[in-house]
């Protein structure tokens, strides 16, 4: 006598069973850890954005965020203002808006605005939202824009702090797969250092970006009005990740500075 257990249609009732219950398990799983994970990356983004301020536990070489327990409060005392500036294809401004009021209208927080997103809406035709965080550390006014980029291997991004010239007050980068010791070490603090006091701008005010440039003149880099700072070695590929996000990145928010200086 046949078992019924044999039969293909209880093998595919059996698959199918086990299919609907796996994928209630990793629903329910997925919607139990969504708050845990929304909290660290919101906890991420604001140790990235006070890094690039300055506010950081570094030691004497190496890159160390301020604590988890402690980014929170150095946020909201140090962050003045979340911005969220709209532009259109041509790089022109459609509107600015406080936090509170994008929060309004999109009940989301700008620093979790998905800057790879935006980047394909104005190669779409679309217009971009552009997150800026205006901060304030001893004395110092700083504007504070992430990027985006592809290095050799996989994504690329960072935090650039700018002062009201647009020059460059500190910086974060970090990588999702670059090669180690080579790549990967866009986040290491000789490299990020080199960019503080570096102008964006050329003297006559046109945007000119940071080249991370192999044939550096300047290896000490102590000219900081040449638009460049030295390269890895061996990282030629994910340096030019680096100059290509800061340039078409850092680009659209000119105009919101030039409006600024009219303003003053």
């Amino acid at each position: 006598m046949e078992n019924k257990t044999d039969k293909n249609s209880y093998t595919i009732l059996f698959a199918i069973g086990m299919v609907l219950v796996v994928g209630a398990l990793l629903a329910f799983t997925a919607s139990s850890l969504k708050p845990a994970i929304y909290e660290n990356v919101r906890l991420e983004k604001q140790q990235n954005i006070l890094y690039a301020m300055g506010i950081n536990d570094n030691d004497e070489s190496s890159a160390v965020f301020i604590s988890t327990d402690k980014a929170p409060e150095a946020f909201n005392a140090n962050i003045k203002e979340q911005m969220v500036i709209t532009v259109d294809v041509d790089g022109n401004i459609l509107k600015t808006q406080t936090r509170d009021e994008y929060f309004s209208e999109t009940k989301e927080e700008p620093y979790l605005i998905d800057v790879k997103k935006e980047q394909a809406n104005l190669k779409a035709g679309k217009p971009r939202k552009l997150p800026l965080f205006v901060g304030e550390r001893e004395g110092q006014t700083y504007y504070v824009a992430p990027i985006y980029g592809k290095g050799l291997w996989d994504a690329i991004w960072g935090y650039i702090a700018m002062d009201k010239d647009m020059v460059v007050r500190g910086a974060y980068f970090d990588h999702k797969g670059e090669t180690p010791g080579l790549g990967a070490n866009i986040k290491q603090r000789f490299f990020m250092d080199d960019f503080y006091g570096e102008h964006l701008l050329t003297e006559s005010g046109v945007f000119k970006g940071i080249n991370v440039a192999k044939g550096n003149a300047d290896p000490k880099n102590k000219d900081k009005t040449d638009n460049e700072v030295d390269a890895i070695a061996g990282a030629t590929i994910t340096g030019d990740g680096v100059t290509a996000m800061i340039k078409s990145d850092l680009k659209l928010y000119k105009p919101y500075f030039d409006n600024l200086k009219n303003s003053n």
